[in-house]
């Protein structure tokens, strides 16, 4: 009787522990839902934390920023960028959620560059334009990861020669850190064995509000550039103008929704914003490139850069149908991407920054997200 009692407890005991539901993560996702396999490689969720609590969520499936807890001005934790529960969502999306782009963020004009009297093709997929990296982008590709410790996850990717038209093997990495006061620190590093052009960057969708389901409309905007590169009809740069006198001048802050629908051509050409600003800061990593706030929560992103550029969008391309996170449907202008970045079609402009890459050089770029409250 006492061997069949202990057997009995001990099946119980076994029952409760399989019984056990799985922990998730702080934003409330679980890390079972982003196990499987792509390109015949393992899928996983990583989660960092700081000592203040923060988290932030990745994926290695396009290098994907999944989810980013930081305190609002109650102290209560929020998640602040867009996104979806499961790998399997962002498989079967054509969105850019939280994304890893390359190997050219941004457009390319036509879908073709000349470099060294060699004219590449790019596959096109923004009309008859090449947009960040074409439809198979690093934001499709899996990365090797490896967590570094607590606060930290390191990427790596070799983006072979031709891949999507591009010369040269371009051997990445891209490190992930959520720092003690509340920033996500983004750095890539890449080398090459040909020459090619580079311009990598992140491609979060923000809403600060802290209000699941609302546009962002009512946040506020400081970009700290006294010019932009406006736009033909399709969005492909014609030059450099100055932002005064025009709806794009936000170097002082701004609600989002207050301009947006000017008849200004080319806030008409953009559906709304979605321009890249020349930056004041010279590559100063330690320079306020932009800030965004939300009235609402009190949460404040502040963003710093050693790129020469950064592009404003405004989600005008949300159709309202997407169903994110939690099972909440995001609205048409439901969050915002500042990206930091080169400016789009460089190759195809010598007065631009370069954005070559040679062999023996190594590519740097940092930008860092800070969350505050205030």
């Amino acid at each position: 009787m006492k061997r069949l009692c202990m057997a009995v407890m001990a099946m119980c005991l076994l029952l409760s522990c399989a019984e056990k539901k799985e922990e998730a993560t702080l934003s409330g996702l679980l890390k079972s839902d982003f196990v499987s396999e792509v390109e015949g490689k393992p899928t996983a969720l990583y989660v960092l934390k700081n000592k203040n609590g923060a988290e932030a969520c990745i994926t290695n499936y396009g290098g994907r920023l999944v989810s980013v807890m930081v305190p609002d001005k109650n102290g209560k934790m929020t998640d602040v960028v867009l996104g979806y529960d499961n790998v399997d969502q962002y498989v079967k999306s054509d969105g850019n959620y939280g994304a890893l782009i390359g190997r050219y963020g941004n457009r390319i004009n036509q879908a073709k560059f000349t470099l060294d009297e060699t004219e590449y093709t790019l596959p096109a997929n923004d009309g008859m334009h090449c947009l960040h990296g074409g439809p198979l982008g690093y934001h499709t590709r899996m990365w090797d990861a490896k967590q570094l410790n607590d606060q930290a996850l390191e990427l790596t990717y070799l983006s072979k020669d031709g891949e999507a038209g591009f010369p040269g093997n371009l051997d990445i990495k891209v490190t992930y850190t959520l720092t003690d006061d509340n920033a996500v620190d983004i750095k890539y590093e890449a080398t090459t064995d040909k020459k090619t052009v580079v311009n990598l960057t992140n491609h979060s969708y923000f809403n600060l509000s802290g209000v699941p389901g609302s546009d962002v409309l009512d946040q506020e905007i400081m970009i700290n550039a006294d010019n932009y590169t406006p736009v033909d009809e399709t969005l492909i740069p014609t030059g450099i103008s100055t932002v005064a006198e025009t709806p794009l001048d936000l170097r002082t802050p701004v609600a989002i929704g207050k301009h947006i629908n000017e008849p200004f051509d080319q806030l008409q050409k953009g559906r709304g914003y979605d321009h890249n600003w020349v930056l004041n800061s010279n590559g100063d990593k330690n320079v306020l490139a932009a800030k965004a706030y939300s009235p609402t929560s009190g949460i404040a992103l502040e963003v710093y850069t050693n790129e020469p550029g950064i592009q404003f969008y405004t989600g005008n391309f949300m159709d309202g149908k997407d169903t994110g996170k939690h099972d909440v449907l995001y609205p048409h202008r439901g969050a915002f991407c500042l990206e930091t970045q080169h400016y789009p079609d460089t190759p195809n402009h010598p007065d631009f920054p370069t954005v070559v890459l040679n062999p023996g050089e190594k590519y740097f770029s940092e930008c860092i997200y800070k969350f505050t409250a205030e």
